[in-house]
């Protein structure tokens, strides 16, 4: 694979970590990231999320969860999501404190407000090399089975991605033509590191 890749979505937890499990089977060079101030995971009601800070273990969360509620967090999918996340990184790690992991390629959010979140990092961080970054923000709504079809759908559009020689050039047509065929509207922009 030629580039590297960034999964973003707001705790690091269902759609940016859908997507790792999958891009990383498939061999490419990935990493994820949450733009919010903590991880939230849903807790008995709404008014009740369970609230960590990131770099807390996946493996944490999940025996807190377990113990807290086995059966609740089983059905509503929280412990087996939690189970693949231990099986691609130890913990939720957050986009803004990433500098030391180096400069990606292409980062893919999955949210507006995550791109958005994205790209005015970016804008604050130091300039010294200039090296394009091609963010994308795919919309994807924070559930399970939406998570794996934005993954699935993440996938194509990298590996149209991959299947040129720069993107700077056809991201353009890349674009049009994944909106097409998919029926999604992306939202893209060129920033720099």
């Amino acid at each position: 694979m030629k580039f590297r890749y960034a999964m973003v979505c707001s705790s690091n937890q269902n759609r940016s970590m859908e997507a790792h499990s999958l891009f990383k089977r498939e061999g490419f060079d990935v990493s994820s990231y949450g733009t919010g101030q903590h991880v939230k995971l849903p807790g008995p009601s709404l008014r009740e999320p369970n609230v960590y800070d990131f770099g807390t273990p996946y493996k944490q969360m999940f025996d807190d969860l377990r113990r807290k509620d086995p059966d609740l967090y089983k059905r509503n999918g929280i412990l087996p999501m939690l189970k693949r996340n231990l099986a691609v990184k130890s913990a939720p790690q957050r986009w803004q404190d990433n500098a030391a992991d180096g400069s990606f390629d292409v980062v893919l959010t999955f949210e507006e407000k995550v791109f958005d979140m994205v790209l005015e990092d970016l804008h604050n961080r130091n300039h010294v090399p200039m090296k394009a970054v091609l963010v994308i923000n795919l919309e994807v709504k924070d559930n399970h089975e939406e998570a794996a079809v934005g993954a699935k759908l993440a996938l194509l559009l990298c590996q149209e991605l991959e299947a040129t020689e720069g993107w700077e050039e056809s991201i353009d047509d890349i674009i049009t033509n994944f909106e097409r065929q998919h029926r999604r509207k992306l939202l893209y922009s060129v920033s720099y590191y």
